[in-house]
């Protein structure tokens, strides 16, 4: 029998679970074995404040006592709204100790809409940060108890506990989770994921990566979804490493964490890697042209090594650039969340990083794709997980069609939408993601777009809004841009291509005493922008109408354009 990372679960069968897969809870108890004395959650404030395996157990356990005391029993539901901390991590833990269904909601939500999320998980238990415990605690909306997430104030988790309690664990094929996803279009659909969802794709998916328990992972997007939930706290916490958790999205803090925490894994969107990218691009332009044009060299010379011969010499000969932005300590560096551009993925490979792209849906547990850092592709999103059965549907000539997924990594369905469910699966049982894309002999895929955003030409031919976004994505005067069809002829009913594009402020911000463009010279400079990224698209691809507009778009968790609401 092949050997498989997961393969040390075969030794605690039976003894620590019985299931093909063990629950979260069986899960983490297996690793408290292996590593009990190791770092498990740590936060900056701005001093190390760690808990190790052992200690985190202890919280869990205590608190999965009180929620029985406080009337939670096996399948009800517990929800979770707060910033990335070790709280909300022994929070959502202890909800699954007690065998019930951790209900994880986006904390930046307007207090309607964490209302109407909780009333339709009907969840009994609130754990929330300071700013909205008080308006749940005056007037808890059906809510059997509320409990903090922040030292000071009553309820606070740390402080929870409770005699021994007659716990009813779940089972492998229970719910686990609700996780409310809009996506970029659309209302919230509660995606149900069973332990068994959840655990098969933390192991499938280090088919792709290798992770150690001597690891350091960054949680600094957010935790509630499902990109973070599992690529970073729950993957952690399957080896026994440790997650170091980031509060705030601010450059400053950031390589503060990295430095300090000597980060070695590295996960997010495309935006963060490419402000980073940008700032280490302008480092090197500022030593001028002699010396930029020798690093840039070295770098193609290094990216080359490493992509034929499988040795990474970038690491020790660029070294000074990393440790200047914070990166030094980085072993791998994945992107999720939306597509990266390949030059992106290109130059920080060439810097030394291990750096690769991964792919999944919050349906999909999520991650369904994921590069391995031996043999990745620069403009593939990743080599299809195993178990992972994925295949497209109605291929056109360039082999593009929807993408379609089976396997044990995929929901159980929208909570309380049988029809949403019905229409998301097609007859024989796949998922369909809505993505379109195509698969390599391999099996690497490579994504064009979303079905929904296809622009259909005057000529048939099919254009795929992400795949020209992609090619802004280094150019720093621009903040965001969305790339839609517009009605060209109303006659004939054909379709153009237009480019809404919200300038970088912060670029455009005069330095102290200067004059600050006005709002034509901010439109040419972006017109020349589009006009040089349509020297590189196809005919058909190319912008015909760009406008710039005053206000930010609305973004996803996960900084994605949400079109239909532009």
């Amino acid at each position: 029998m092949q050997e498989t990372r997961w393969s040390f679960l075969d030794s605690y069968r039976g003894a620590a679970f019985k299931g093909q897969w063990p629950t979260l809870p069986e899960m983490f108890r297996i690793t408290v074995s292996r590593y009990g004395e190791r770092p498990c959650f740590t936060i900056y404030e701005p001093d190390r404040i760690s808990l190790d395996y052992r200690q985190t157990l202890a919280r869990v356990e205590a608190v999965s006592r009180w929620l029985y005391h406080a009337g939670i029993r096996k399948g009800g539901a517990v929800a979770v709204a707060g910033k990335n901390s070790p709280e909300w991590a022994v929070a959502y833990l202890a909800a699954l100790f007690a065998g019930a269904v951790a209900v994880p909601i986006d904390y930046q939500l307007k207090t309607e809409e964490t209302d109407r999320l909780l009333k339709t998980a009907k969840a009994k238990v609130l754990f929330v940060d300071e700013e909205k415990y008080p308006r749940y605690k005056e007037n808890p909306r059906g809510l059997a108890e509320v409990c903090s997430l922040k030292k000071g104030l009553p309820q606070y988790i740390y402080d929870l506990d409770a005699p021994p309690a007659p716990l009813e664990p779940a089972a492998e094929t229970d719910l686990a989770a609700i996780l409310f996803t809009s996506g970029t279009t659309g209302s919230p659909k509660g995606v149900m994921l069973t332990h068994r969802n959840i655990v098969s794709d933390c192991y499938l998916a280090q088919a792709n990566l290798t992770i150690y328990h001597t690891d350091v992972f960054y949680a600094l997007l957010p935790i509630h979804h499902a990109y973070t939930m599992l690529a970073v706290f729950i993957e952690a916490v399957s080896v026994g490493a440790e997650v170091v958790f980031g509060k705030r999205m601010v450059t400053k803090a950031i390589l503060k964490d990295l430095r300090e925490a000597k980060i070695t894994m590295l996960l997010g969107v495309p935006m963060l890697f490419n402000k980073v990218l940008n700032g280490i691009i302008r480092g090197i332009r500022e030593k001028g042209p002699a010396v930029c044009g020798l690093i840039f060299f070295l770098m193609g010379v290094s990216g080359l090594i490493k992509k034929i011969f499988k040795v990474n010499p970038g690491k020790k000969l660029f070294g000074f650039i990393l440790r200047k932005a914070s990166l030094s300590t980085l072993r791998i560096c994945i992107c999720g969340g939306g597509p990266l551009a390949p030059r992106v993925f290109r130059k920080y490979n060439q810097l030394g990083l291990d750096f690769i792209q991964g792919y999944g849906l919050t349906e999909t547990s999520p991650i369904i794709n994921l590069n391995p850092v031996e043999r990745y592709k620069e403009t593939s999103v990743g080599k299809v997980i195993p178990q992972a059965d994925m295949k497209v549907r109605d291929p056109d000539e360039r082999g593009i069609g929807e993408i379609l997924v089976k396997g044990p990594m995929v929901m159980a369905g929208y909570y309380e939408m049988p029809e949403e469910t019905a229409a998301a699966f097609t007859p024989d049982g796949y998922l369909k993601t809505g993505d379109m894309g195509y698969l390599d002999s391999e099996q690497y895929l490579y994504l064009t777009g979303r079905v929904k955003n296809l622009i259909v030409t005057e000529g048939g031919k099919n254009v795929y809004p992400e795949e020209i976004e992609n090619e802004f994505q280094l150019f720093e005067e621009i903040e965001q841009i969305m790339v839609r069809g517009f009605v060209a002829d109303k006659k004939m009913k054909t379709e153009g291509i237009e480019a809404l594009v919200f300038p970088n402020q912060d670029f455009f911000t005069p330095p102290q005493g200067g004059a600050a463009p006005s709002q034509g010279e901010i439109e040419q400079r972006i017109g020349q922008i589009v006009s040089e990224v349509n020297q590189r698209l196809l005919p058909y691809q190319k912008i015909a109408k760009t406008t710039v507009t005053l206000e930010r778009m609305e973004e996803t968790t996960t900084k994605k354009i949400k079109r239909a609401e532009v």
